[in-house]
């Protein structure tokens, strides 16, 4: 006890100091050794024993993850590392590698400042290595490298010393040519890895070693050395020369940056407030003296505490007992506790000042991506944006009916810590959905809620989660409201591929000062007219009003576009989500008198004009589609390409390196179900393959028909396909 109350001390008093904190994300793709590497550095810092360090595995601490071997859960540790003489704060995140659980990646990335990407030796840079360098990247992080496994390509490849260096050479290159393609200028900025200036490093996380030059000048130890230490399988001994944990660490105090240096760009990046303003300046400076801005980037729940939010301090300090604002709330919340994760333990602290990862209690309005602050009315942080969307769906059922209410409130509870999540309660038919990113990621969430929340439940098989788009132009077409005193003449069209794009990225919002917004939508190919009327942004639909002088509109304006949310969240062929579609208000005519305008009589106008345009404007479907990577020896190529075509993917590329051939392709979600056994028995079981989510693309024609009828059985829909004179008299 006396040893953790010692690192509280320590910690608490290096976070004073933002010149001595480090915020870093350890990120990679699934197997390549994350939290493998997190144990090293926790043992390095006294958390954990040396001997149990690799093994233990302290950071998945949740029984679920230690029986699947995987990351599910973001972990926040806090620790103590000396470079020189000097103590450092590094608060990290050690974060999920596997493609359903990305959301956690996304969201652990508006938190740090820095990180670690880590690869494998042997596989180099996979699909979701790619991916979340994208998310980094994105979000101003800045990455150093860390290459894994290293005595695989020795003593399982058998390469030379020679060899050695040119496979680590081009491991390098590439991923310094990922860097460049996502953002060339960062690249130009000094973002790039190069080995030769410390911001890589090689090691073996399971045997607790890692060099770097400036570690091999410290230490005096030549790659050769390593070579030959491998070579005769003499790991400990290396690892006592070249410790894992301060080859990395002393990378990461030296080459990330600190919250002073780190917030003035980030705050850019996912701020859209007055620059200039006081809580502007005081973000930019991580001042400790400043209003209050915290960033939620996860909330857990605490058997004892309630839910528990962890975010990033941008401004200002937290302290118990502080009254907030919470973006979105109507009322103030009151901080109940504030405190620091180390692994799954989290401690108590006085104070937290900016610049630090904190966990406080007592923000019971919070959801992920929400601004707490003392300061009323202030610009919220840019919500968070995944790289992924929900694809796959399954039905939840409480398996006993006295469990139904408390099913509804578990099912709440779980839509909040996990945000790529999607729940919907649909009331007129009592059905419970759950859509998430993969089959893993339902499973796992599943059994959660009978393991933690104590309800035993029932779930059918997995759907896929389809979207509708249109392909033509349409209107305008009237919608009367119930009493005809009011109507709305809209047109609908398919939404520019590069707007969109650009609102997938988070690149526009509604939340951005006007003039930035057009000049983005501009620069993506939308008129300038269009760019100036944009009222809202579902999703990636769009709402635009090309009225002119109309009277009492901007009253209304809130229930016309309730009518427009509620089409985009069901479209009118198959109640699926809607993608793609700009809606435009062309005209309206609104009775004079409030009363004869109110919700009962402007939503549904408002919605059935829409709905029925869409179907004049060739409404159809739109299916999600993975990515699949396959690594496969040469002999059993030929089972795994069958695999893909016999489920409509296509490939898109194949190389081959020594006797293993590498397939890239794609194919629909729907059809990748089961995928996992068959393609062990096709290739018996040798294998190896990822799969990551790119999109939607349109559904062949031949099957619209066949999958909207399926999906308007299954939602108690009549079977026929609606028409728009069913919206509105033609």
């Amino acid at each position: 006890m006396g040893r953790r109350k010692k690192m509280v001390e320590r910690v608490t008093a290096l976070m004073n100091n933002p010149d001595k904190i480090r915020n870093i994300g350890i990120v990679a793709h699934i197997d390549h050794g994350k939290t493998t590497l997190t144990d090293n550095l926790l043992a390095g810092a006294g958390m954990i024993s040396k001997e149990l360090a690799g093994r233990q595995l302290f950071m998945d601490s949740d029984e679920e993850e230690q029986e699947r071997g995987i990351t599910i859960d973001s972990a926040n540790v806090s620790m103590v590392h000396e470079y020189e003489g000097e103590e450092y704060l590094i608060n990290l995140i050690d974060t999920p590698g596997h493609v359903d659980f990305g959301g956690d990646v996304t969201r652990a990335m508006r938190a740090v400042d820095g990180a670690v990407v880590v690869i494998d030796a042997v596989e180099g840079t996979m699909p979701q290595t790619e991916t979340v360098l994208r998310q980094a990247l994105k979000e101003h992080v800045k990455p150093v490298l860390f290459i894994n496994k290293v005595d695989r390509l020795i003593n399982e490849l058998q390469v030379d010393s020679q060899e050695m260096q040119i496979r680590l050479g081009k491991l390098i290159d590439h991923v310094n040519k990922l860097i460049k393609g996502m953002n060339e200028e960062r690249y130009k900025a000094g973002w790039r890895v190069d080995a030769a200036n410390g911001t890589v490093a090689f090691g073996s996380a399971l045997y607790n070693w890692a060099i770097s030059v400036p570690m091999m000048q410290k230490t005096g130890v030549s790659f050769n050395d390593v070579f030959n230490y491998c070579k005769e399988g003499n790991m400990k001994a290396l690892a006592e020369k070249c410790p894992l944990h301060e080859a990395v660490n002393d990378m990461v105090i030296r080459y990330l940056p600190n919250p002073l240096n780190a917030q003035e760009g980030r705050v850019n990046a996912i701020w859209h407030g007055d620059k200039q303003s006081a809580i502007g300046k005081s973000m930019r400076n991580a001042d400790a003296n400043g209003d209050l801005a915290f960033m939620v980037t996860d909330i857990s729940m605490d058997p004892h505490a309630g839910e528990v939010a962890t975010g990033r301090l941008f401004s200002g300090s937290l302290t118990r007992g502080m009254e907030v604002y919470v973006s979105g709330a109507p009322k103030t919340n009151r901080i109940q506790q504030v405190g620091i994760f180390m692994g799954p333990e989290r401690l108590e602290v006085d104070v937290i000042p900016a610049g630090n990862i904190a966990a406080v209690t007592g923000l019971k309005d919070a959801i992920v991506g929400s601004t707490a602050t003392t300061l009323e009315g202030m610009t919220p942080f840019e919500s968070i944006r995944h790289a992924s969307e929900p694809v796959v769906t399954v039905a939840v059922e409480a398996k006993h009916m006295k469990d139904l209410p408390k099913l509804v409130e578990v099912l709440r509870q779980v839509a909040k810590e996990d945000p790529t999540l999607k729940i919907t309660l649909n009331e007129e038919t009592g059905e419970h959905l759950m859509a998430g990113m993969g089959e893993l990621h339902l499973e796992v969430i599943a059994h959660r809620i009978v393991r933690d929340k104590n309800v035993e439940i029932t779930t059918t098989p997995p759907l896929v989660v389809y979207r509708e788009t249109i392909r033509g132009t349409a209107g305008p077409v009237e919608g009367k409201s119930p009493n005809r005193h009011n109507r709305f003449y809209v047109v609908v069209e398919p939404l520019e591929t590069e707007v969109i794009e650009l609102v997938r990225e988070g690149g526009v919002s509604m939340r951005m000062p006007e003039l930035e917004r057009r000049e983005k939508l501009m620069a993506a190919g939308m008129d300038k007219e269009e760019a100036k009327s944009i009222v809202d942004i579902n999703e990636t639909n769009i709402y635009l009003d090309l009225t002119k002088g109309i009277q009492h509109l901007n009253e209304t304006m809130e229930l016309i576009l309730e009518g427009f949310a509620e089409v985009m969240k069901a479209g009118p062929l198959s109640r699926e989500p809607c993608m793609g579609v700009k809606v435009k208000l062309m005209d309206a005519k609104l009775h004079e008198d409030a009363v004869h305008r109110g919700p009962a009589q402007v939503i549904p106008a408002s919605r059935q004009a829409i709905q029925a345009a869409m179907l004049m404007a060739d409404d159809t479907m739109l299916e999600p589609y993975q990515k699949v990577f396959i690594q496969v020896p040469q002999d059993q190529m030929g089972g795994a390409t069958k695999e893909i075509q016999g489920r409509r993917g296509t490939i898109t590329n194949m190389t081959s390196e020594g006797d293993m051939t590498i397939i890239e392709s794609k194919a629909p979600v729907s059809e990748l179900f089961g995928f996992a056994g068959d393609i062990r028995s096709a290739t018996e079981g040798r294998a190896m393959w990822s799969t990551e989510f790119i999109g939607f693309e349109p559904l062949p024609t031949n099957l619209v028909t066949e999958v909207v009828k399926q999906i308007r059985e299954r939602k108690g829909l009549k079977a026929e396909l609606p028409k728009p004179s069913d919206f509105v008299s033609l």
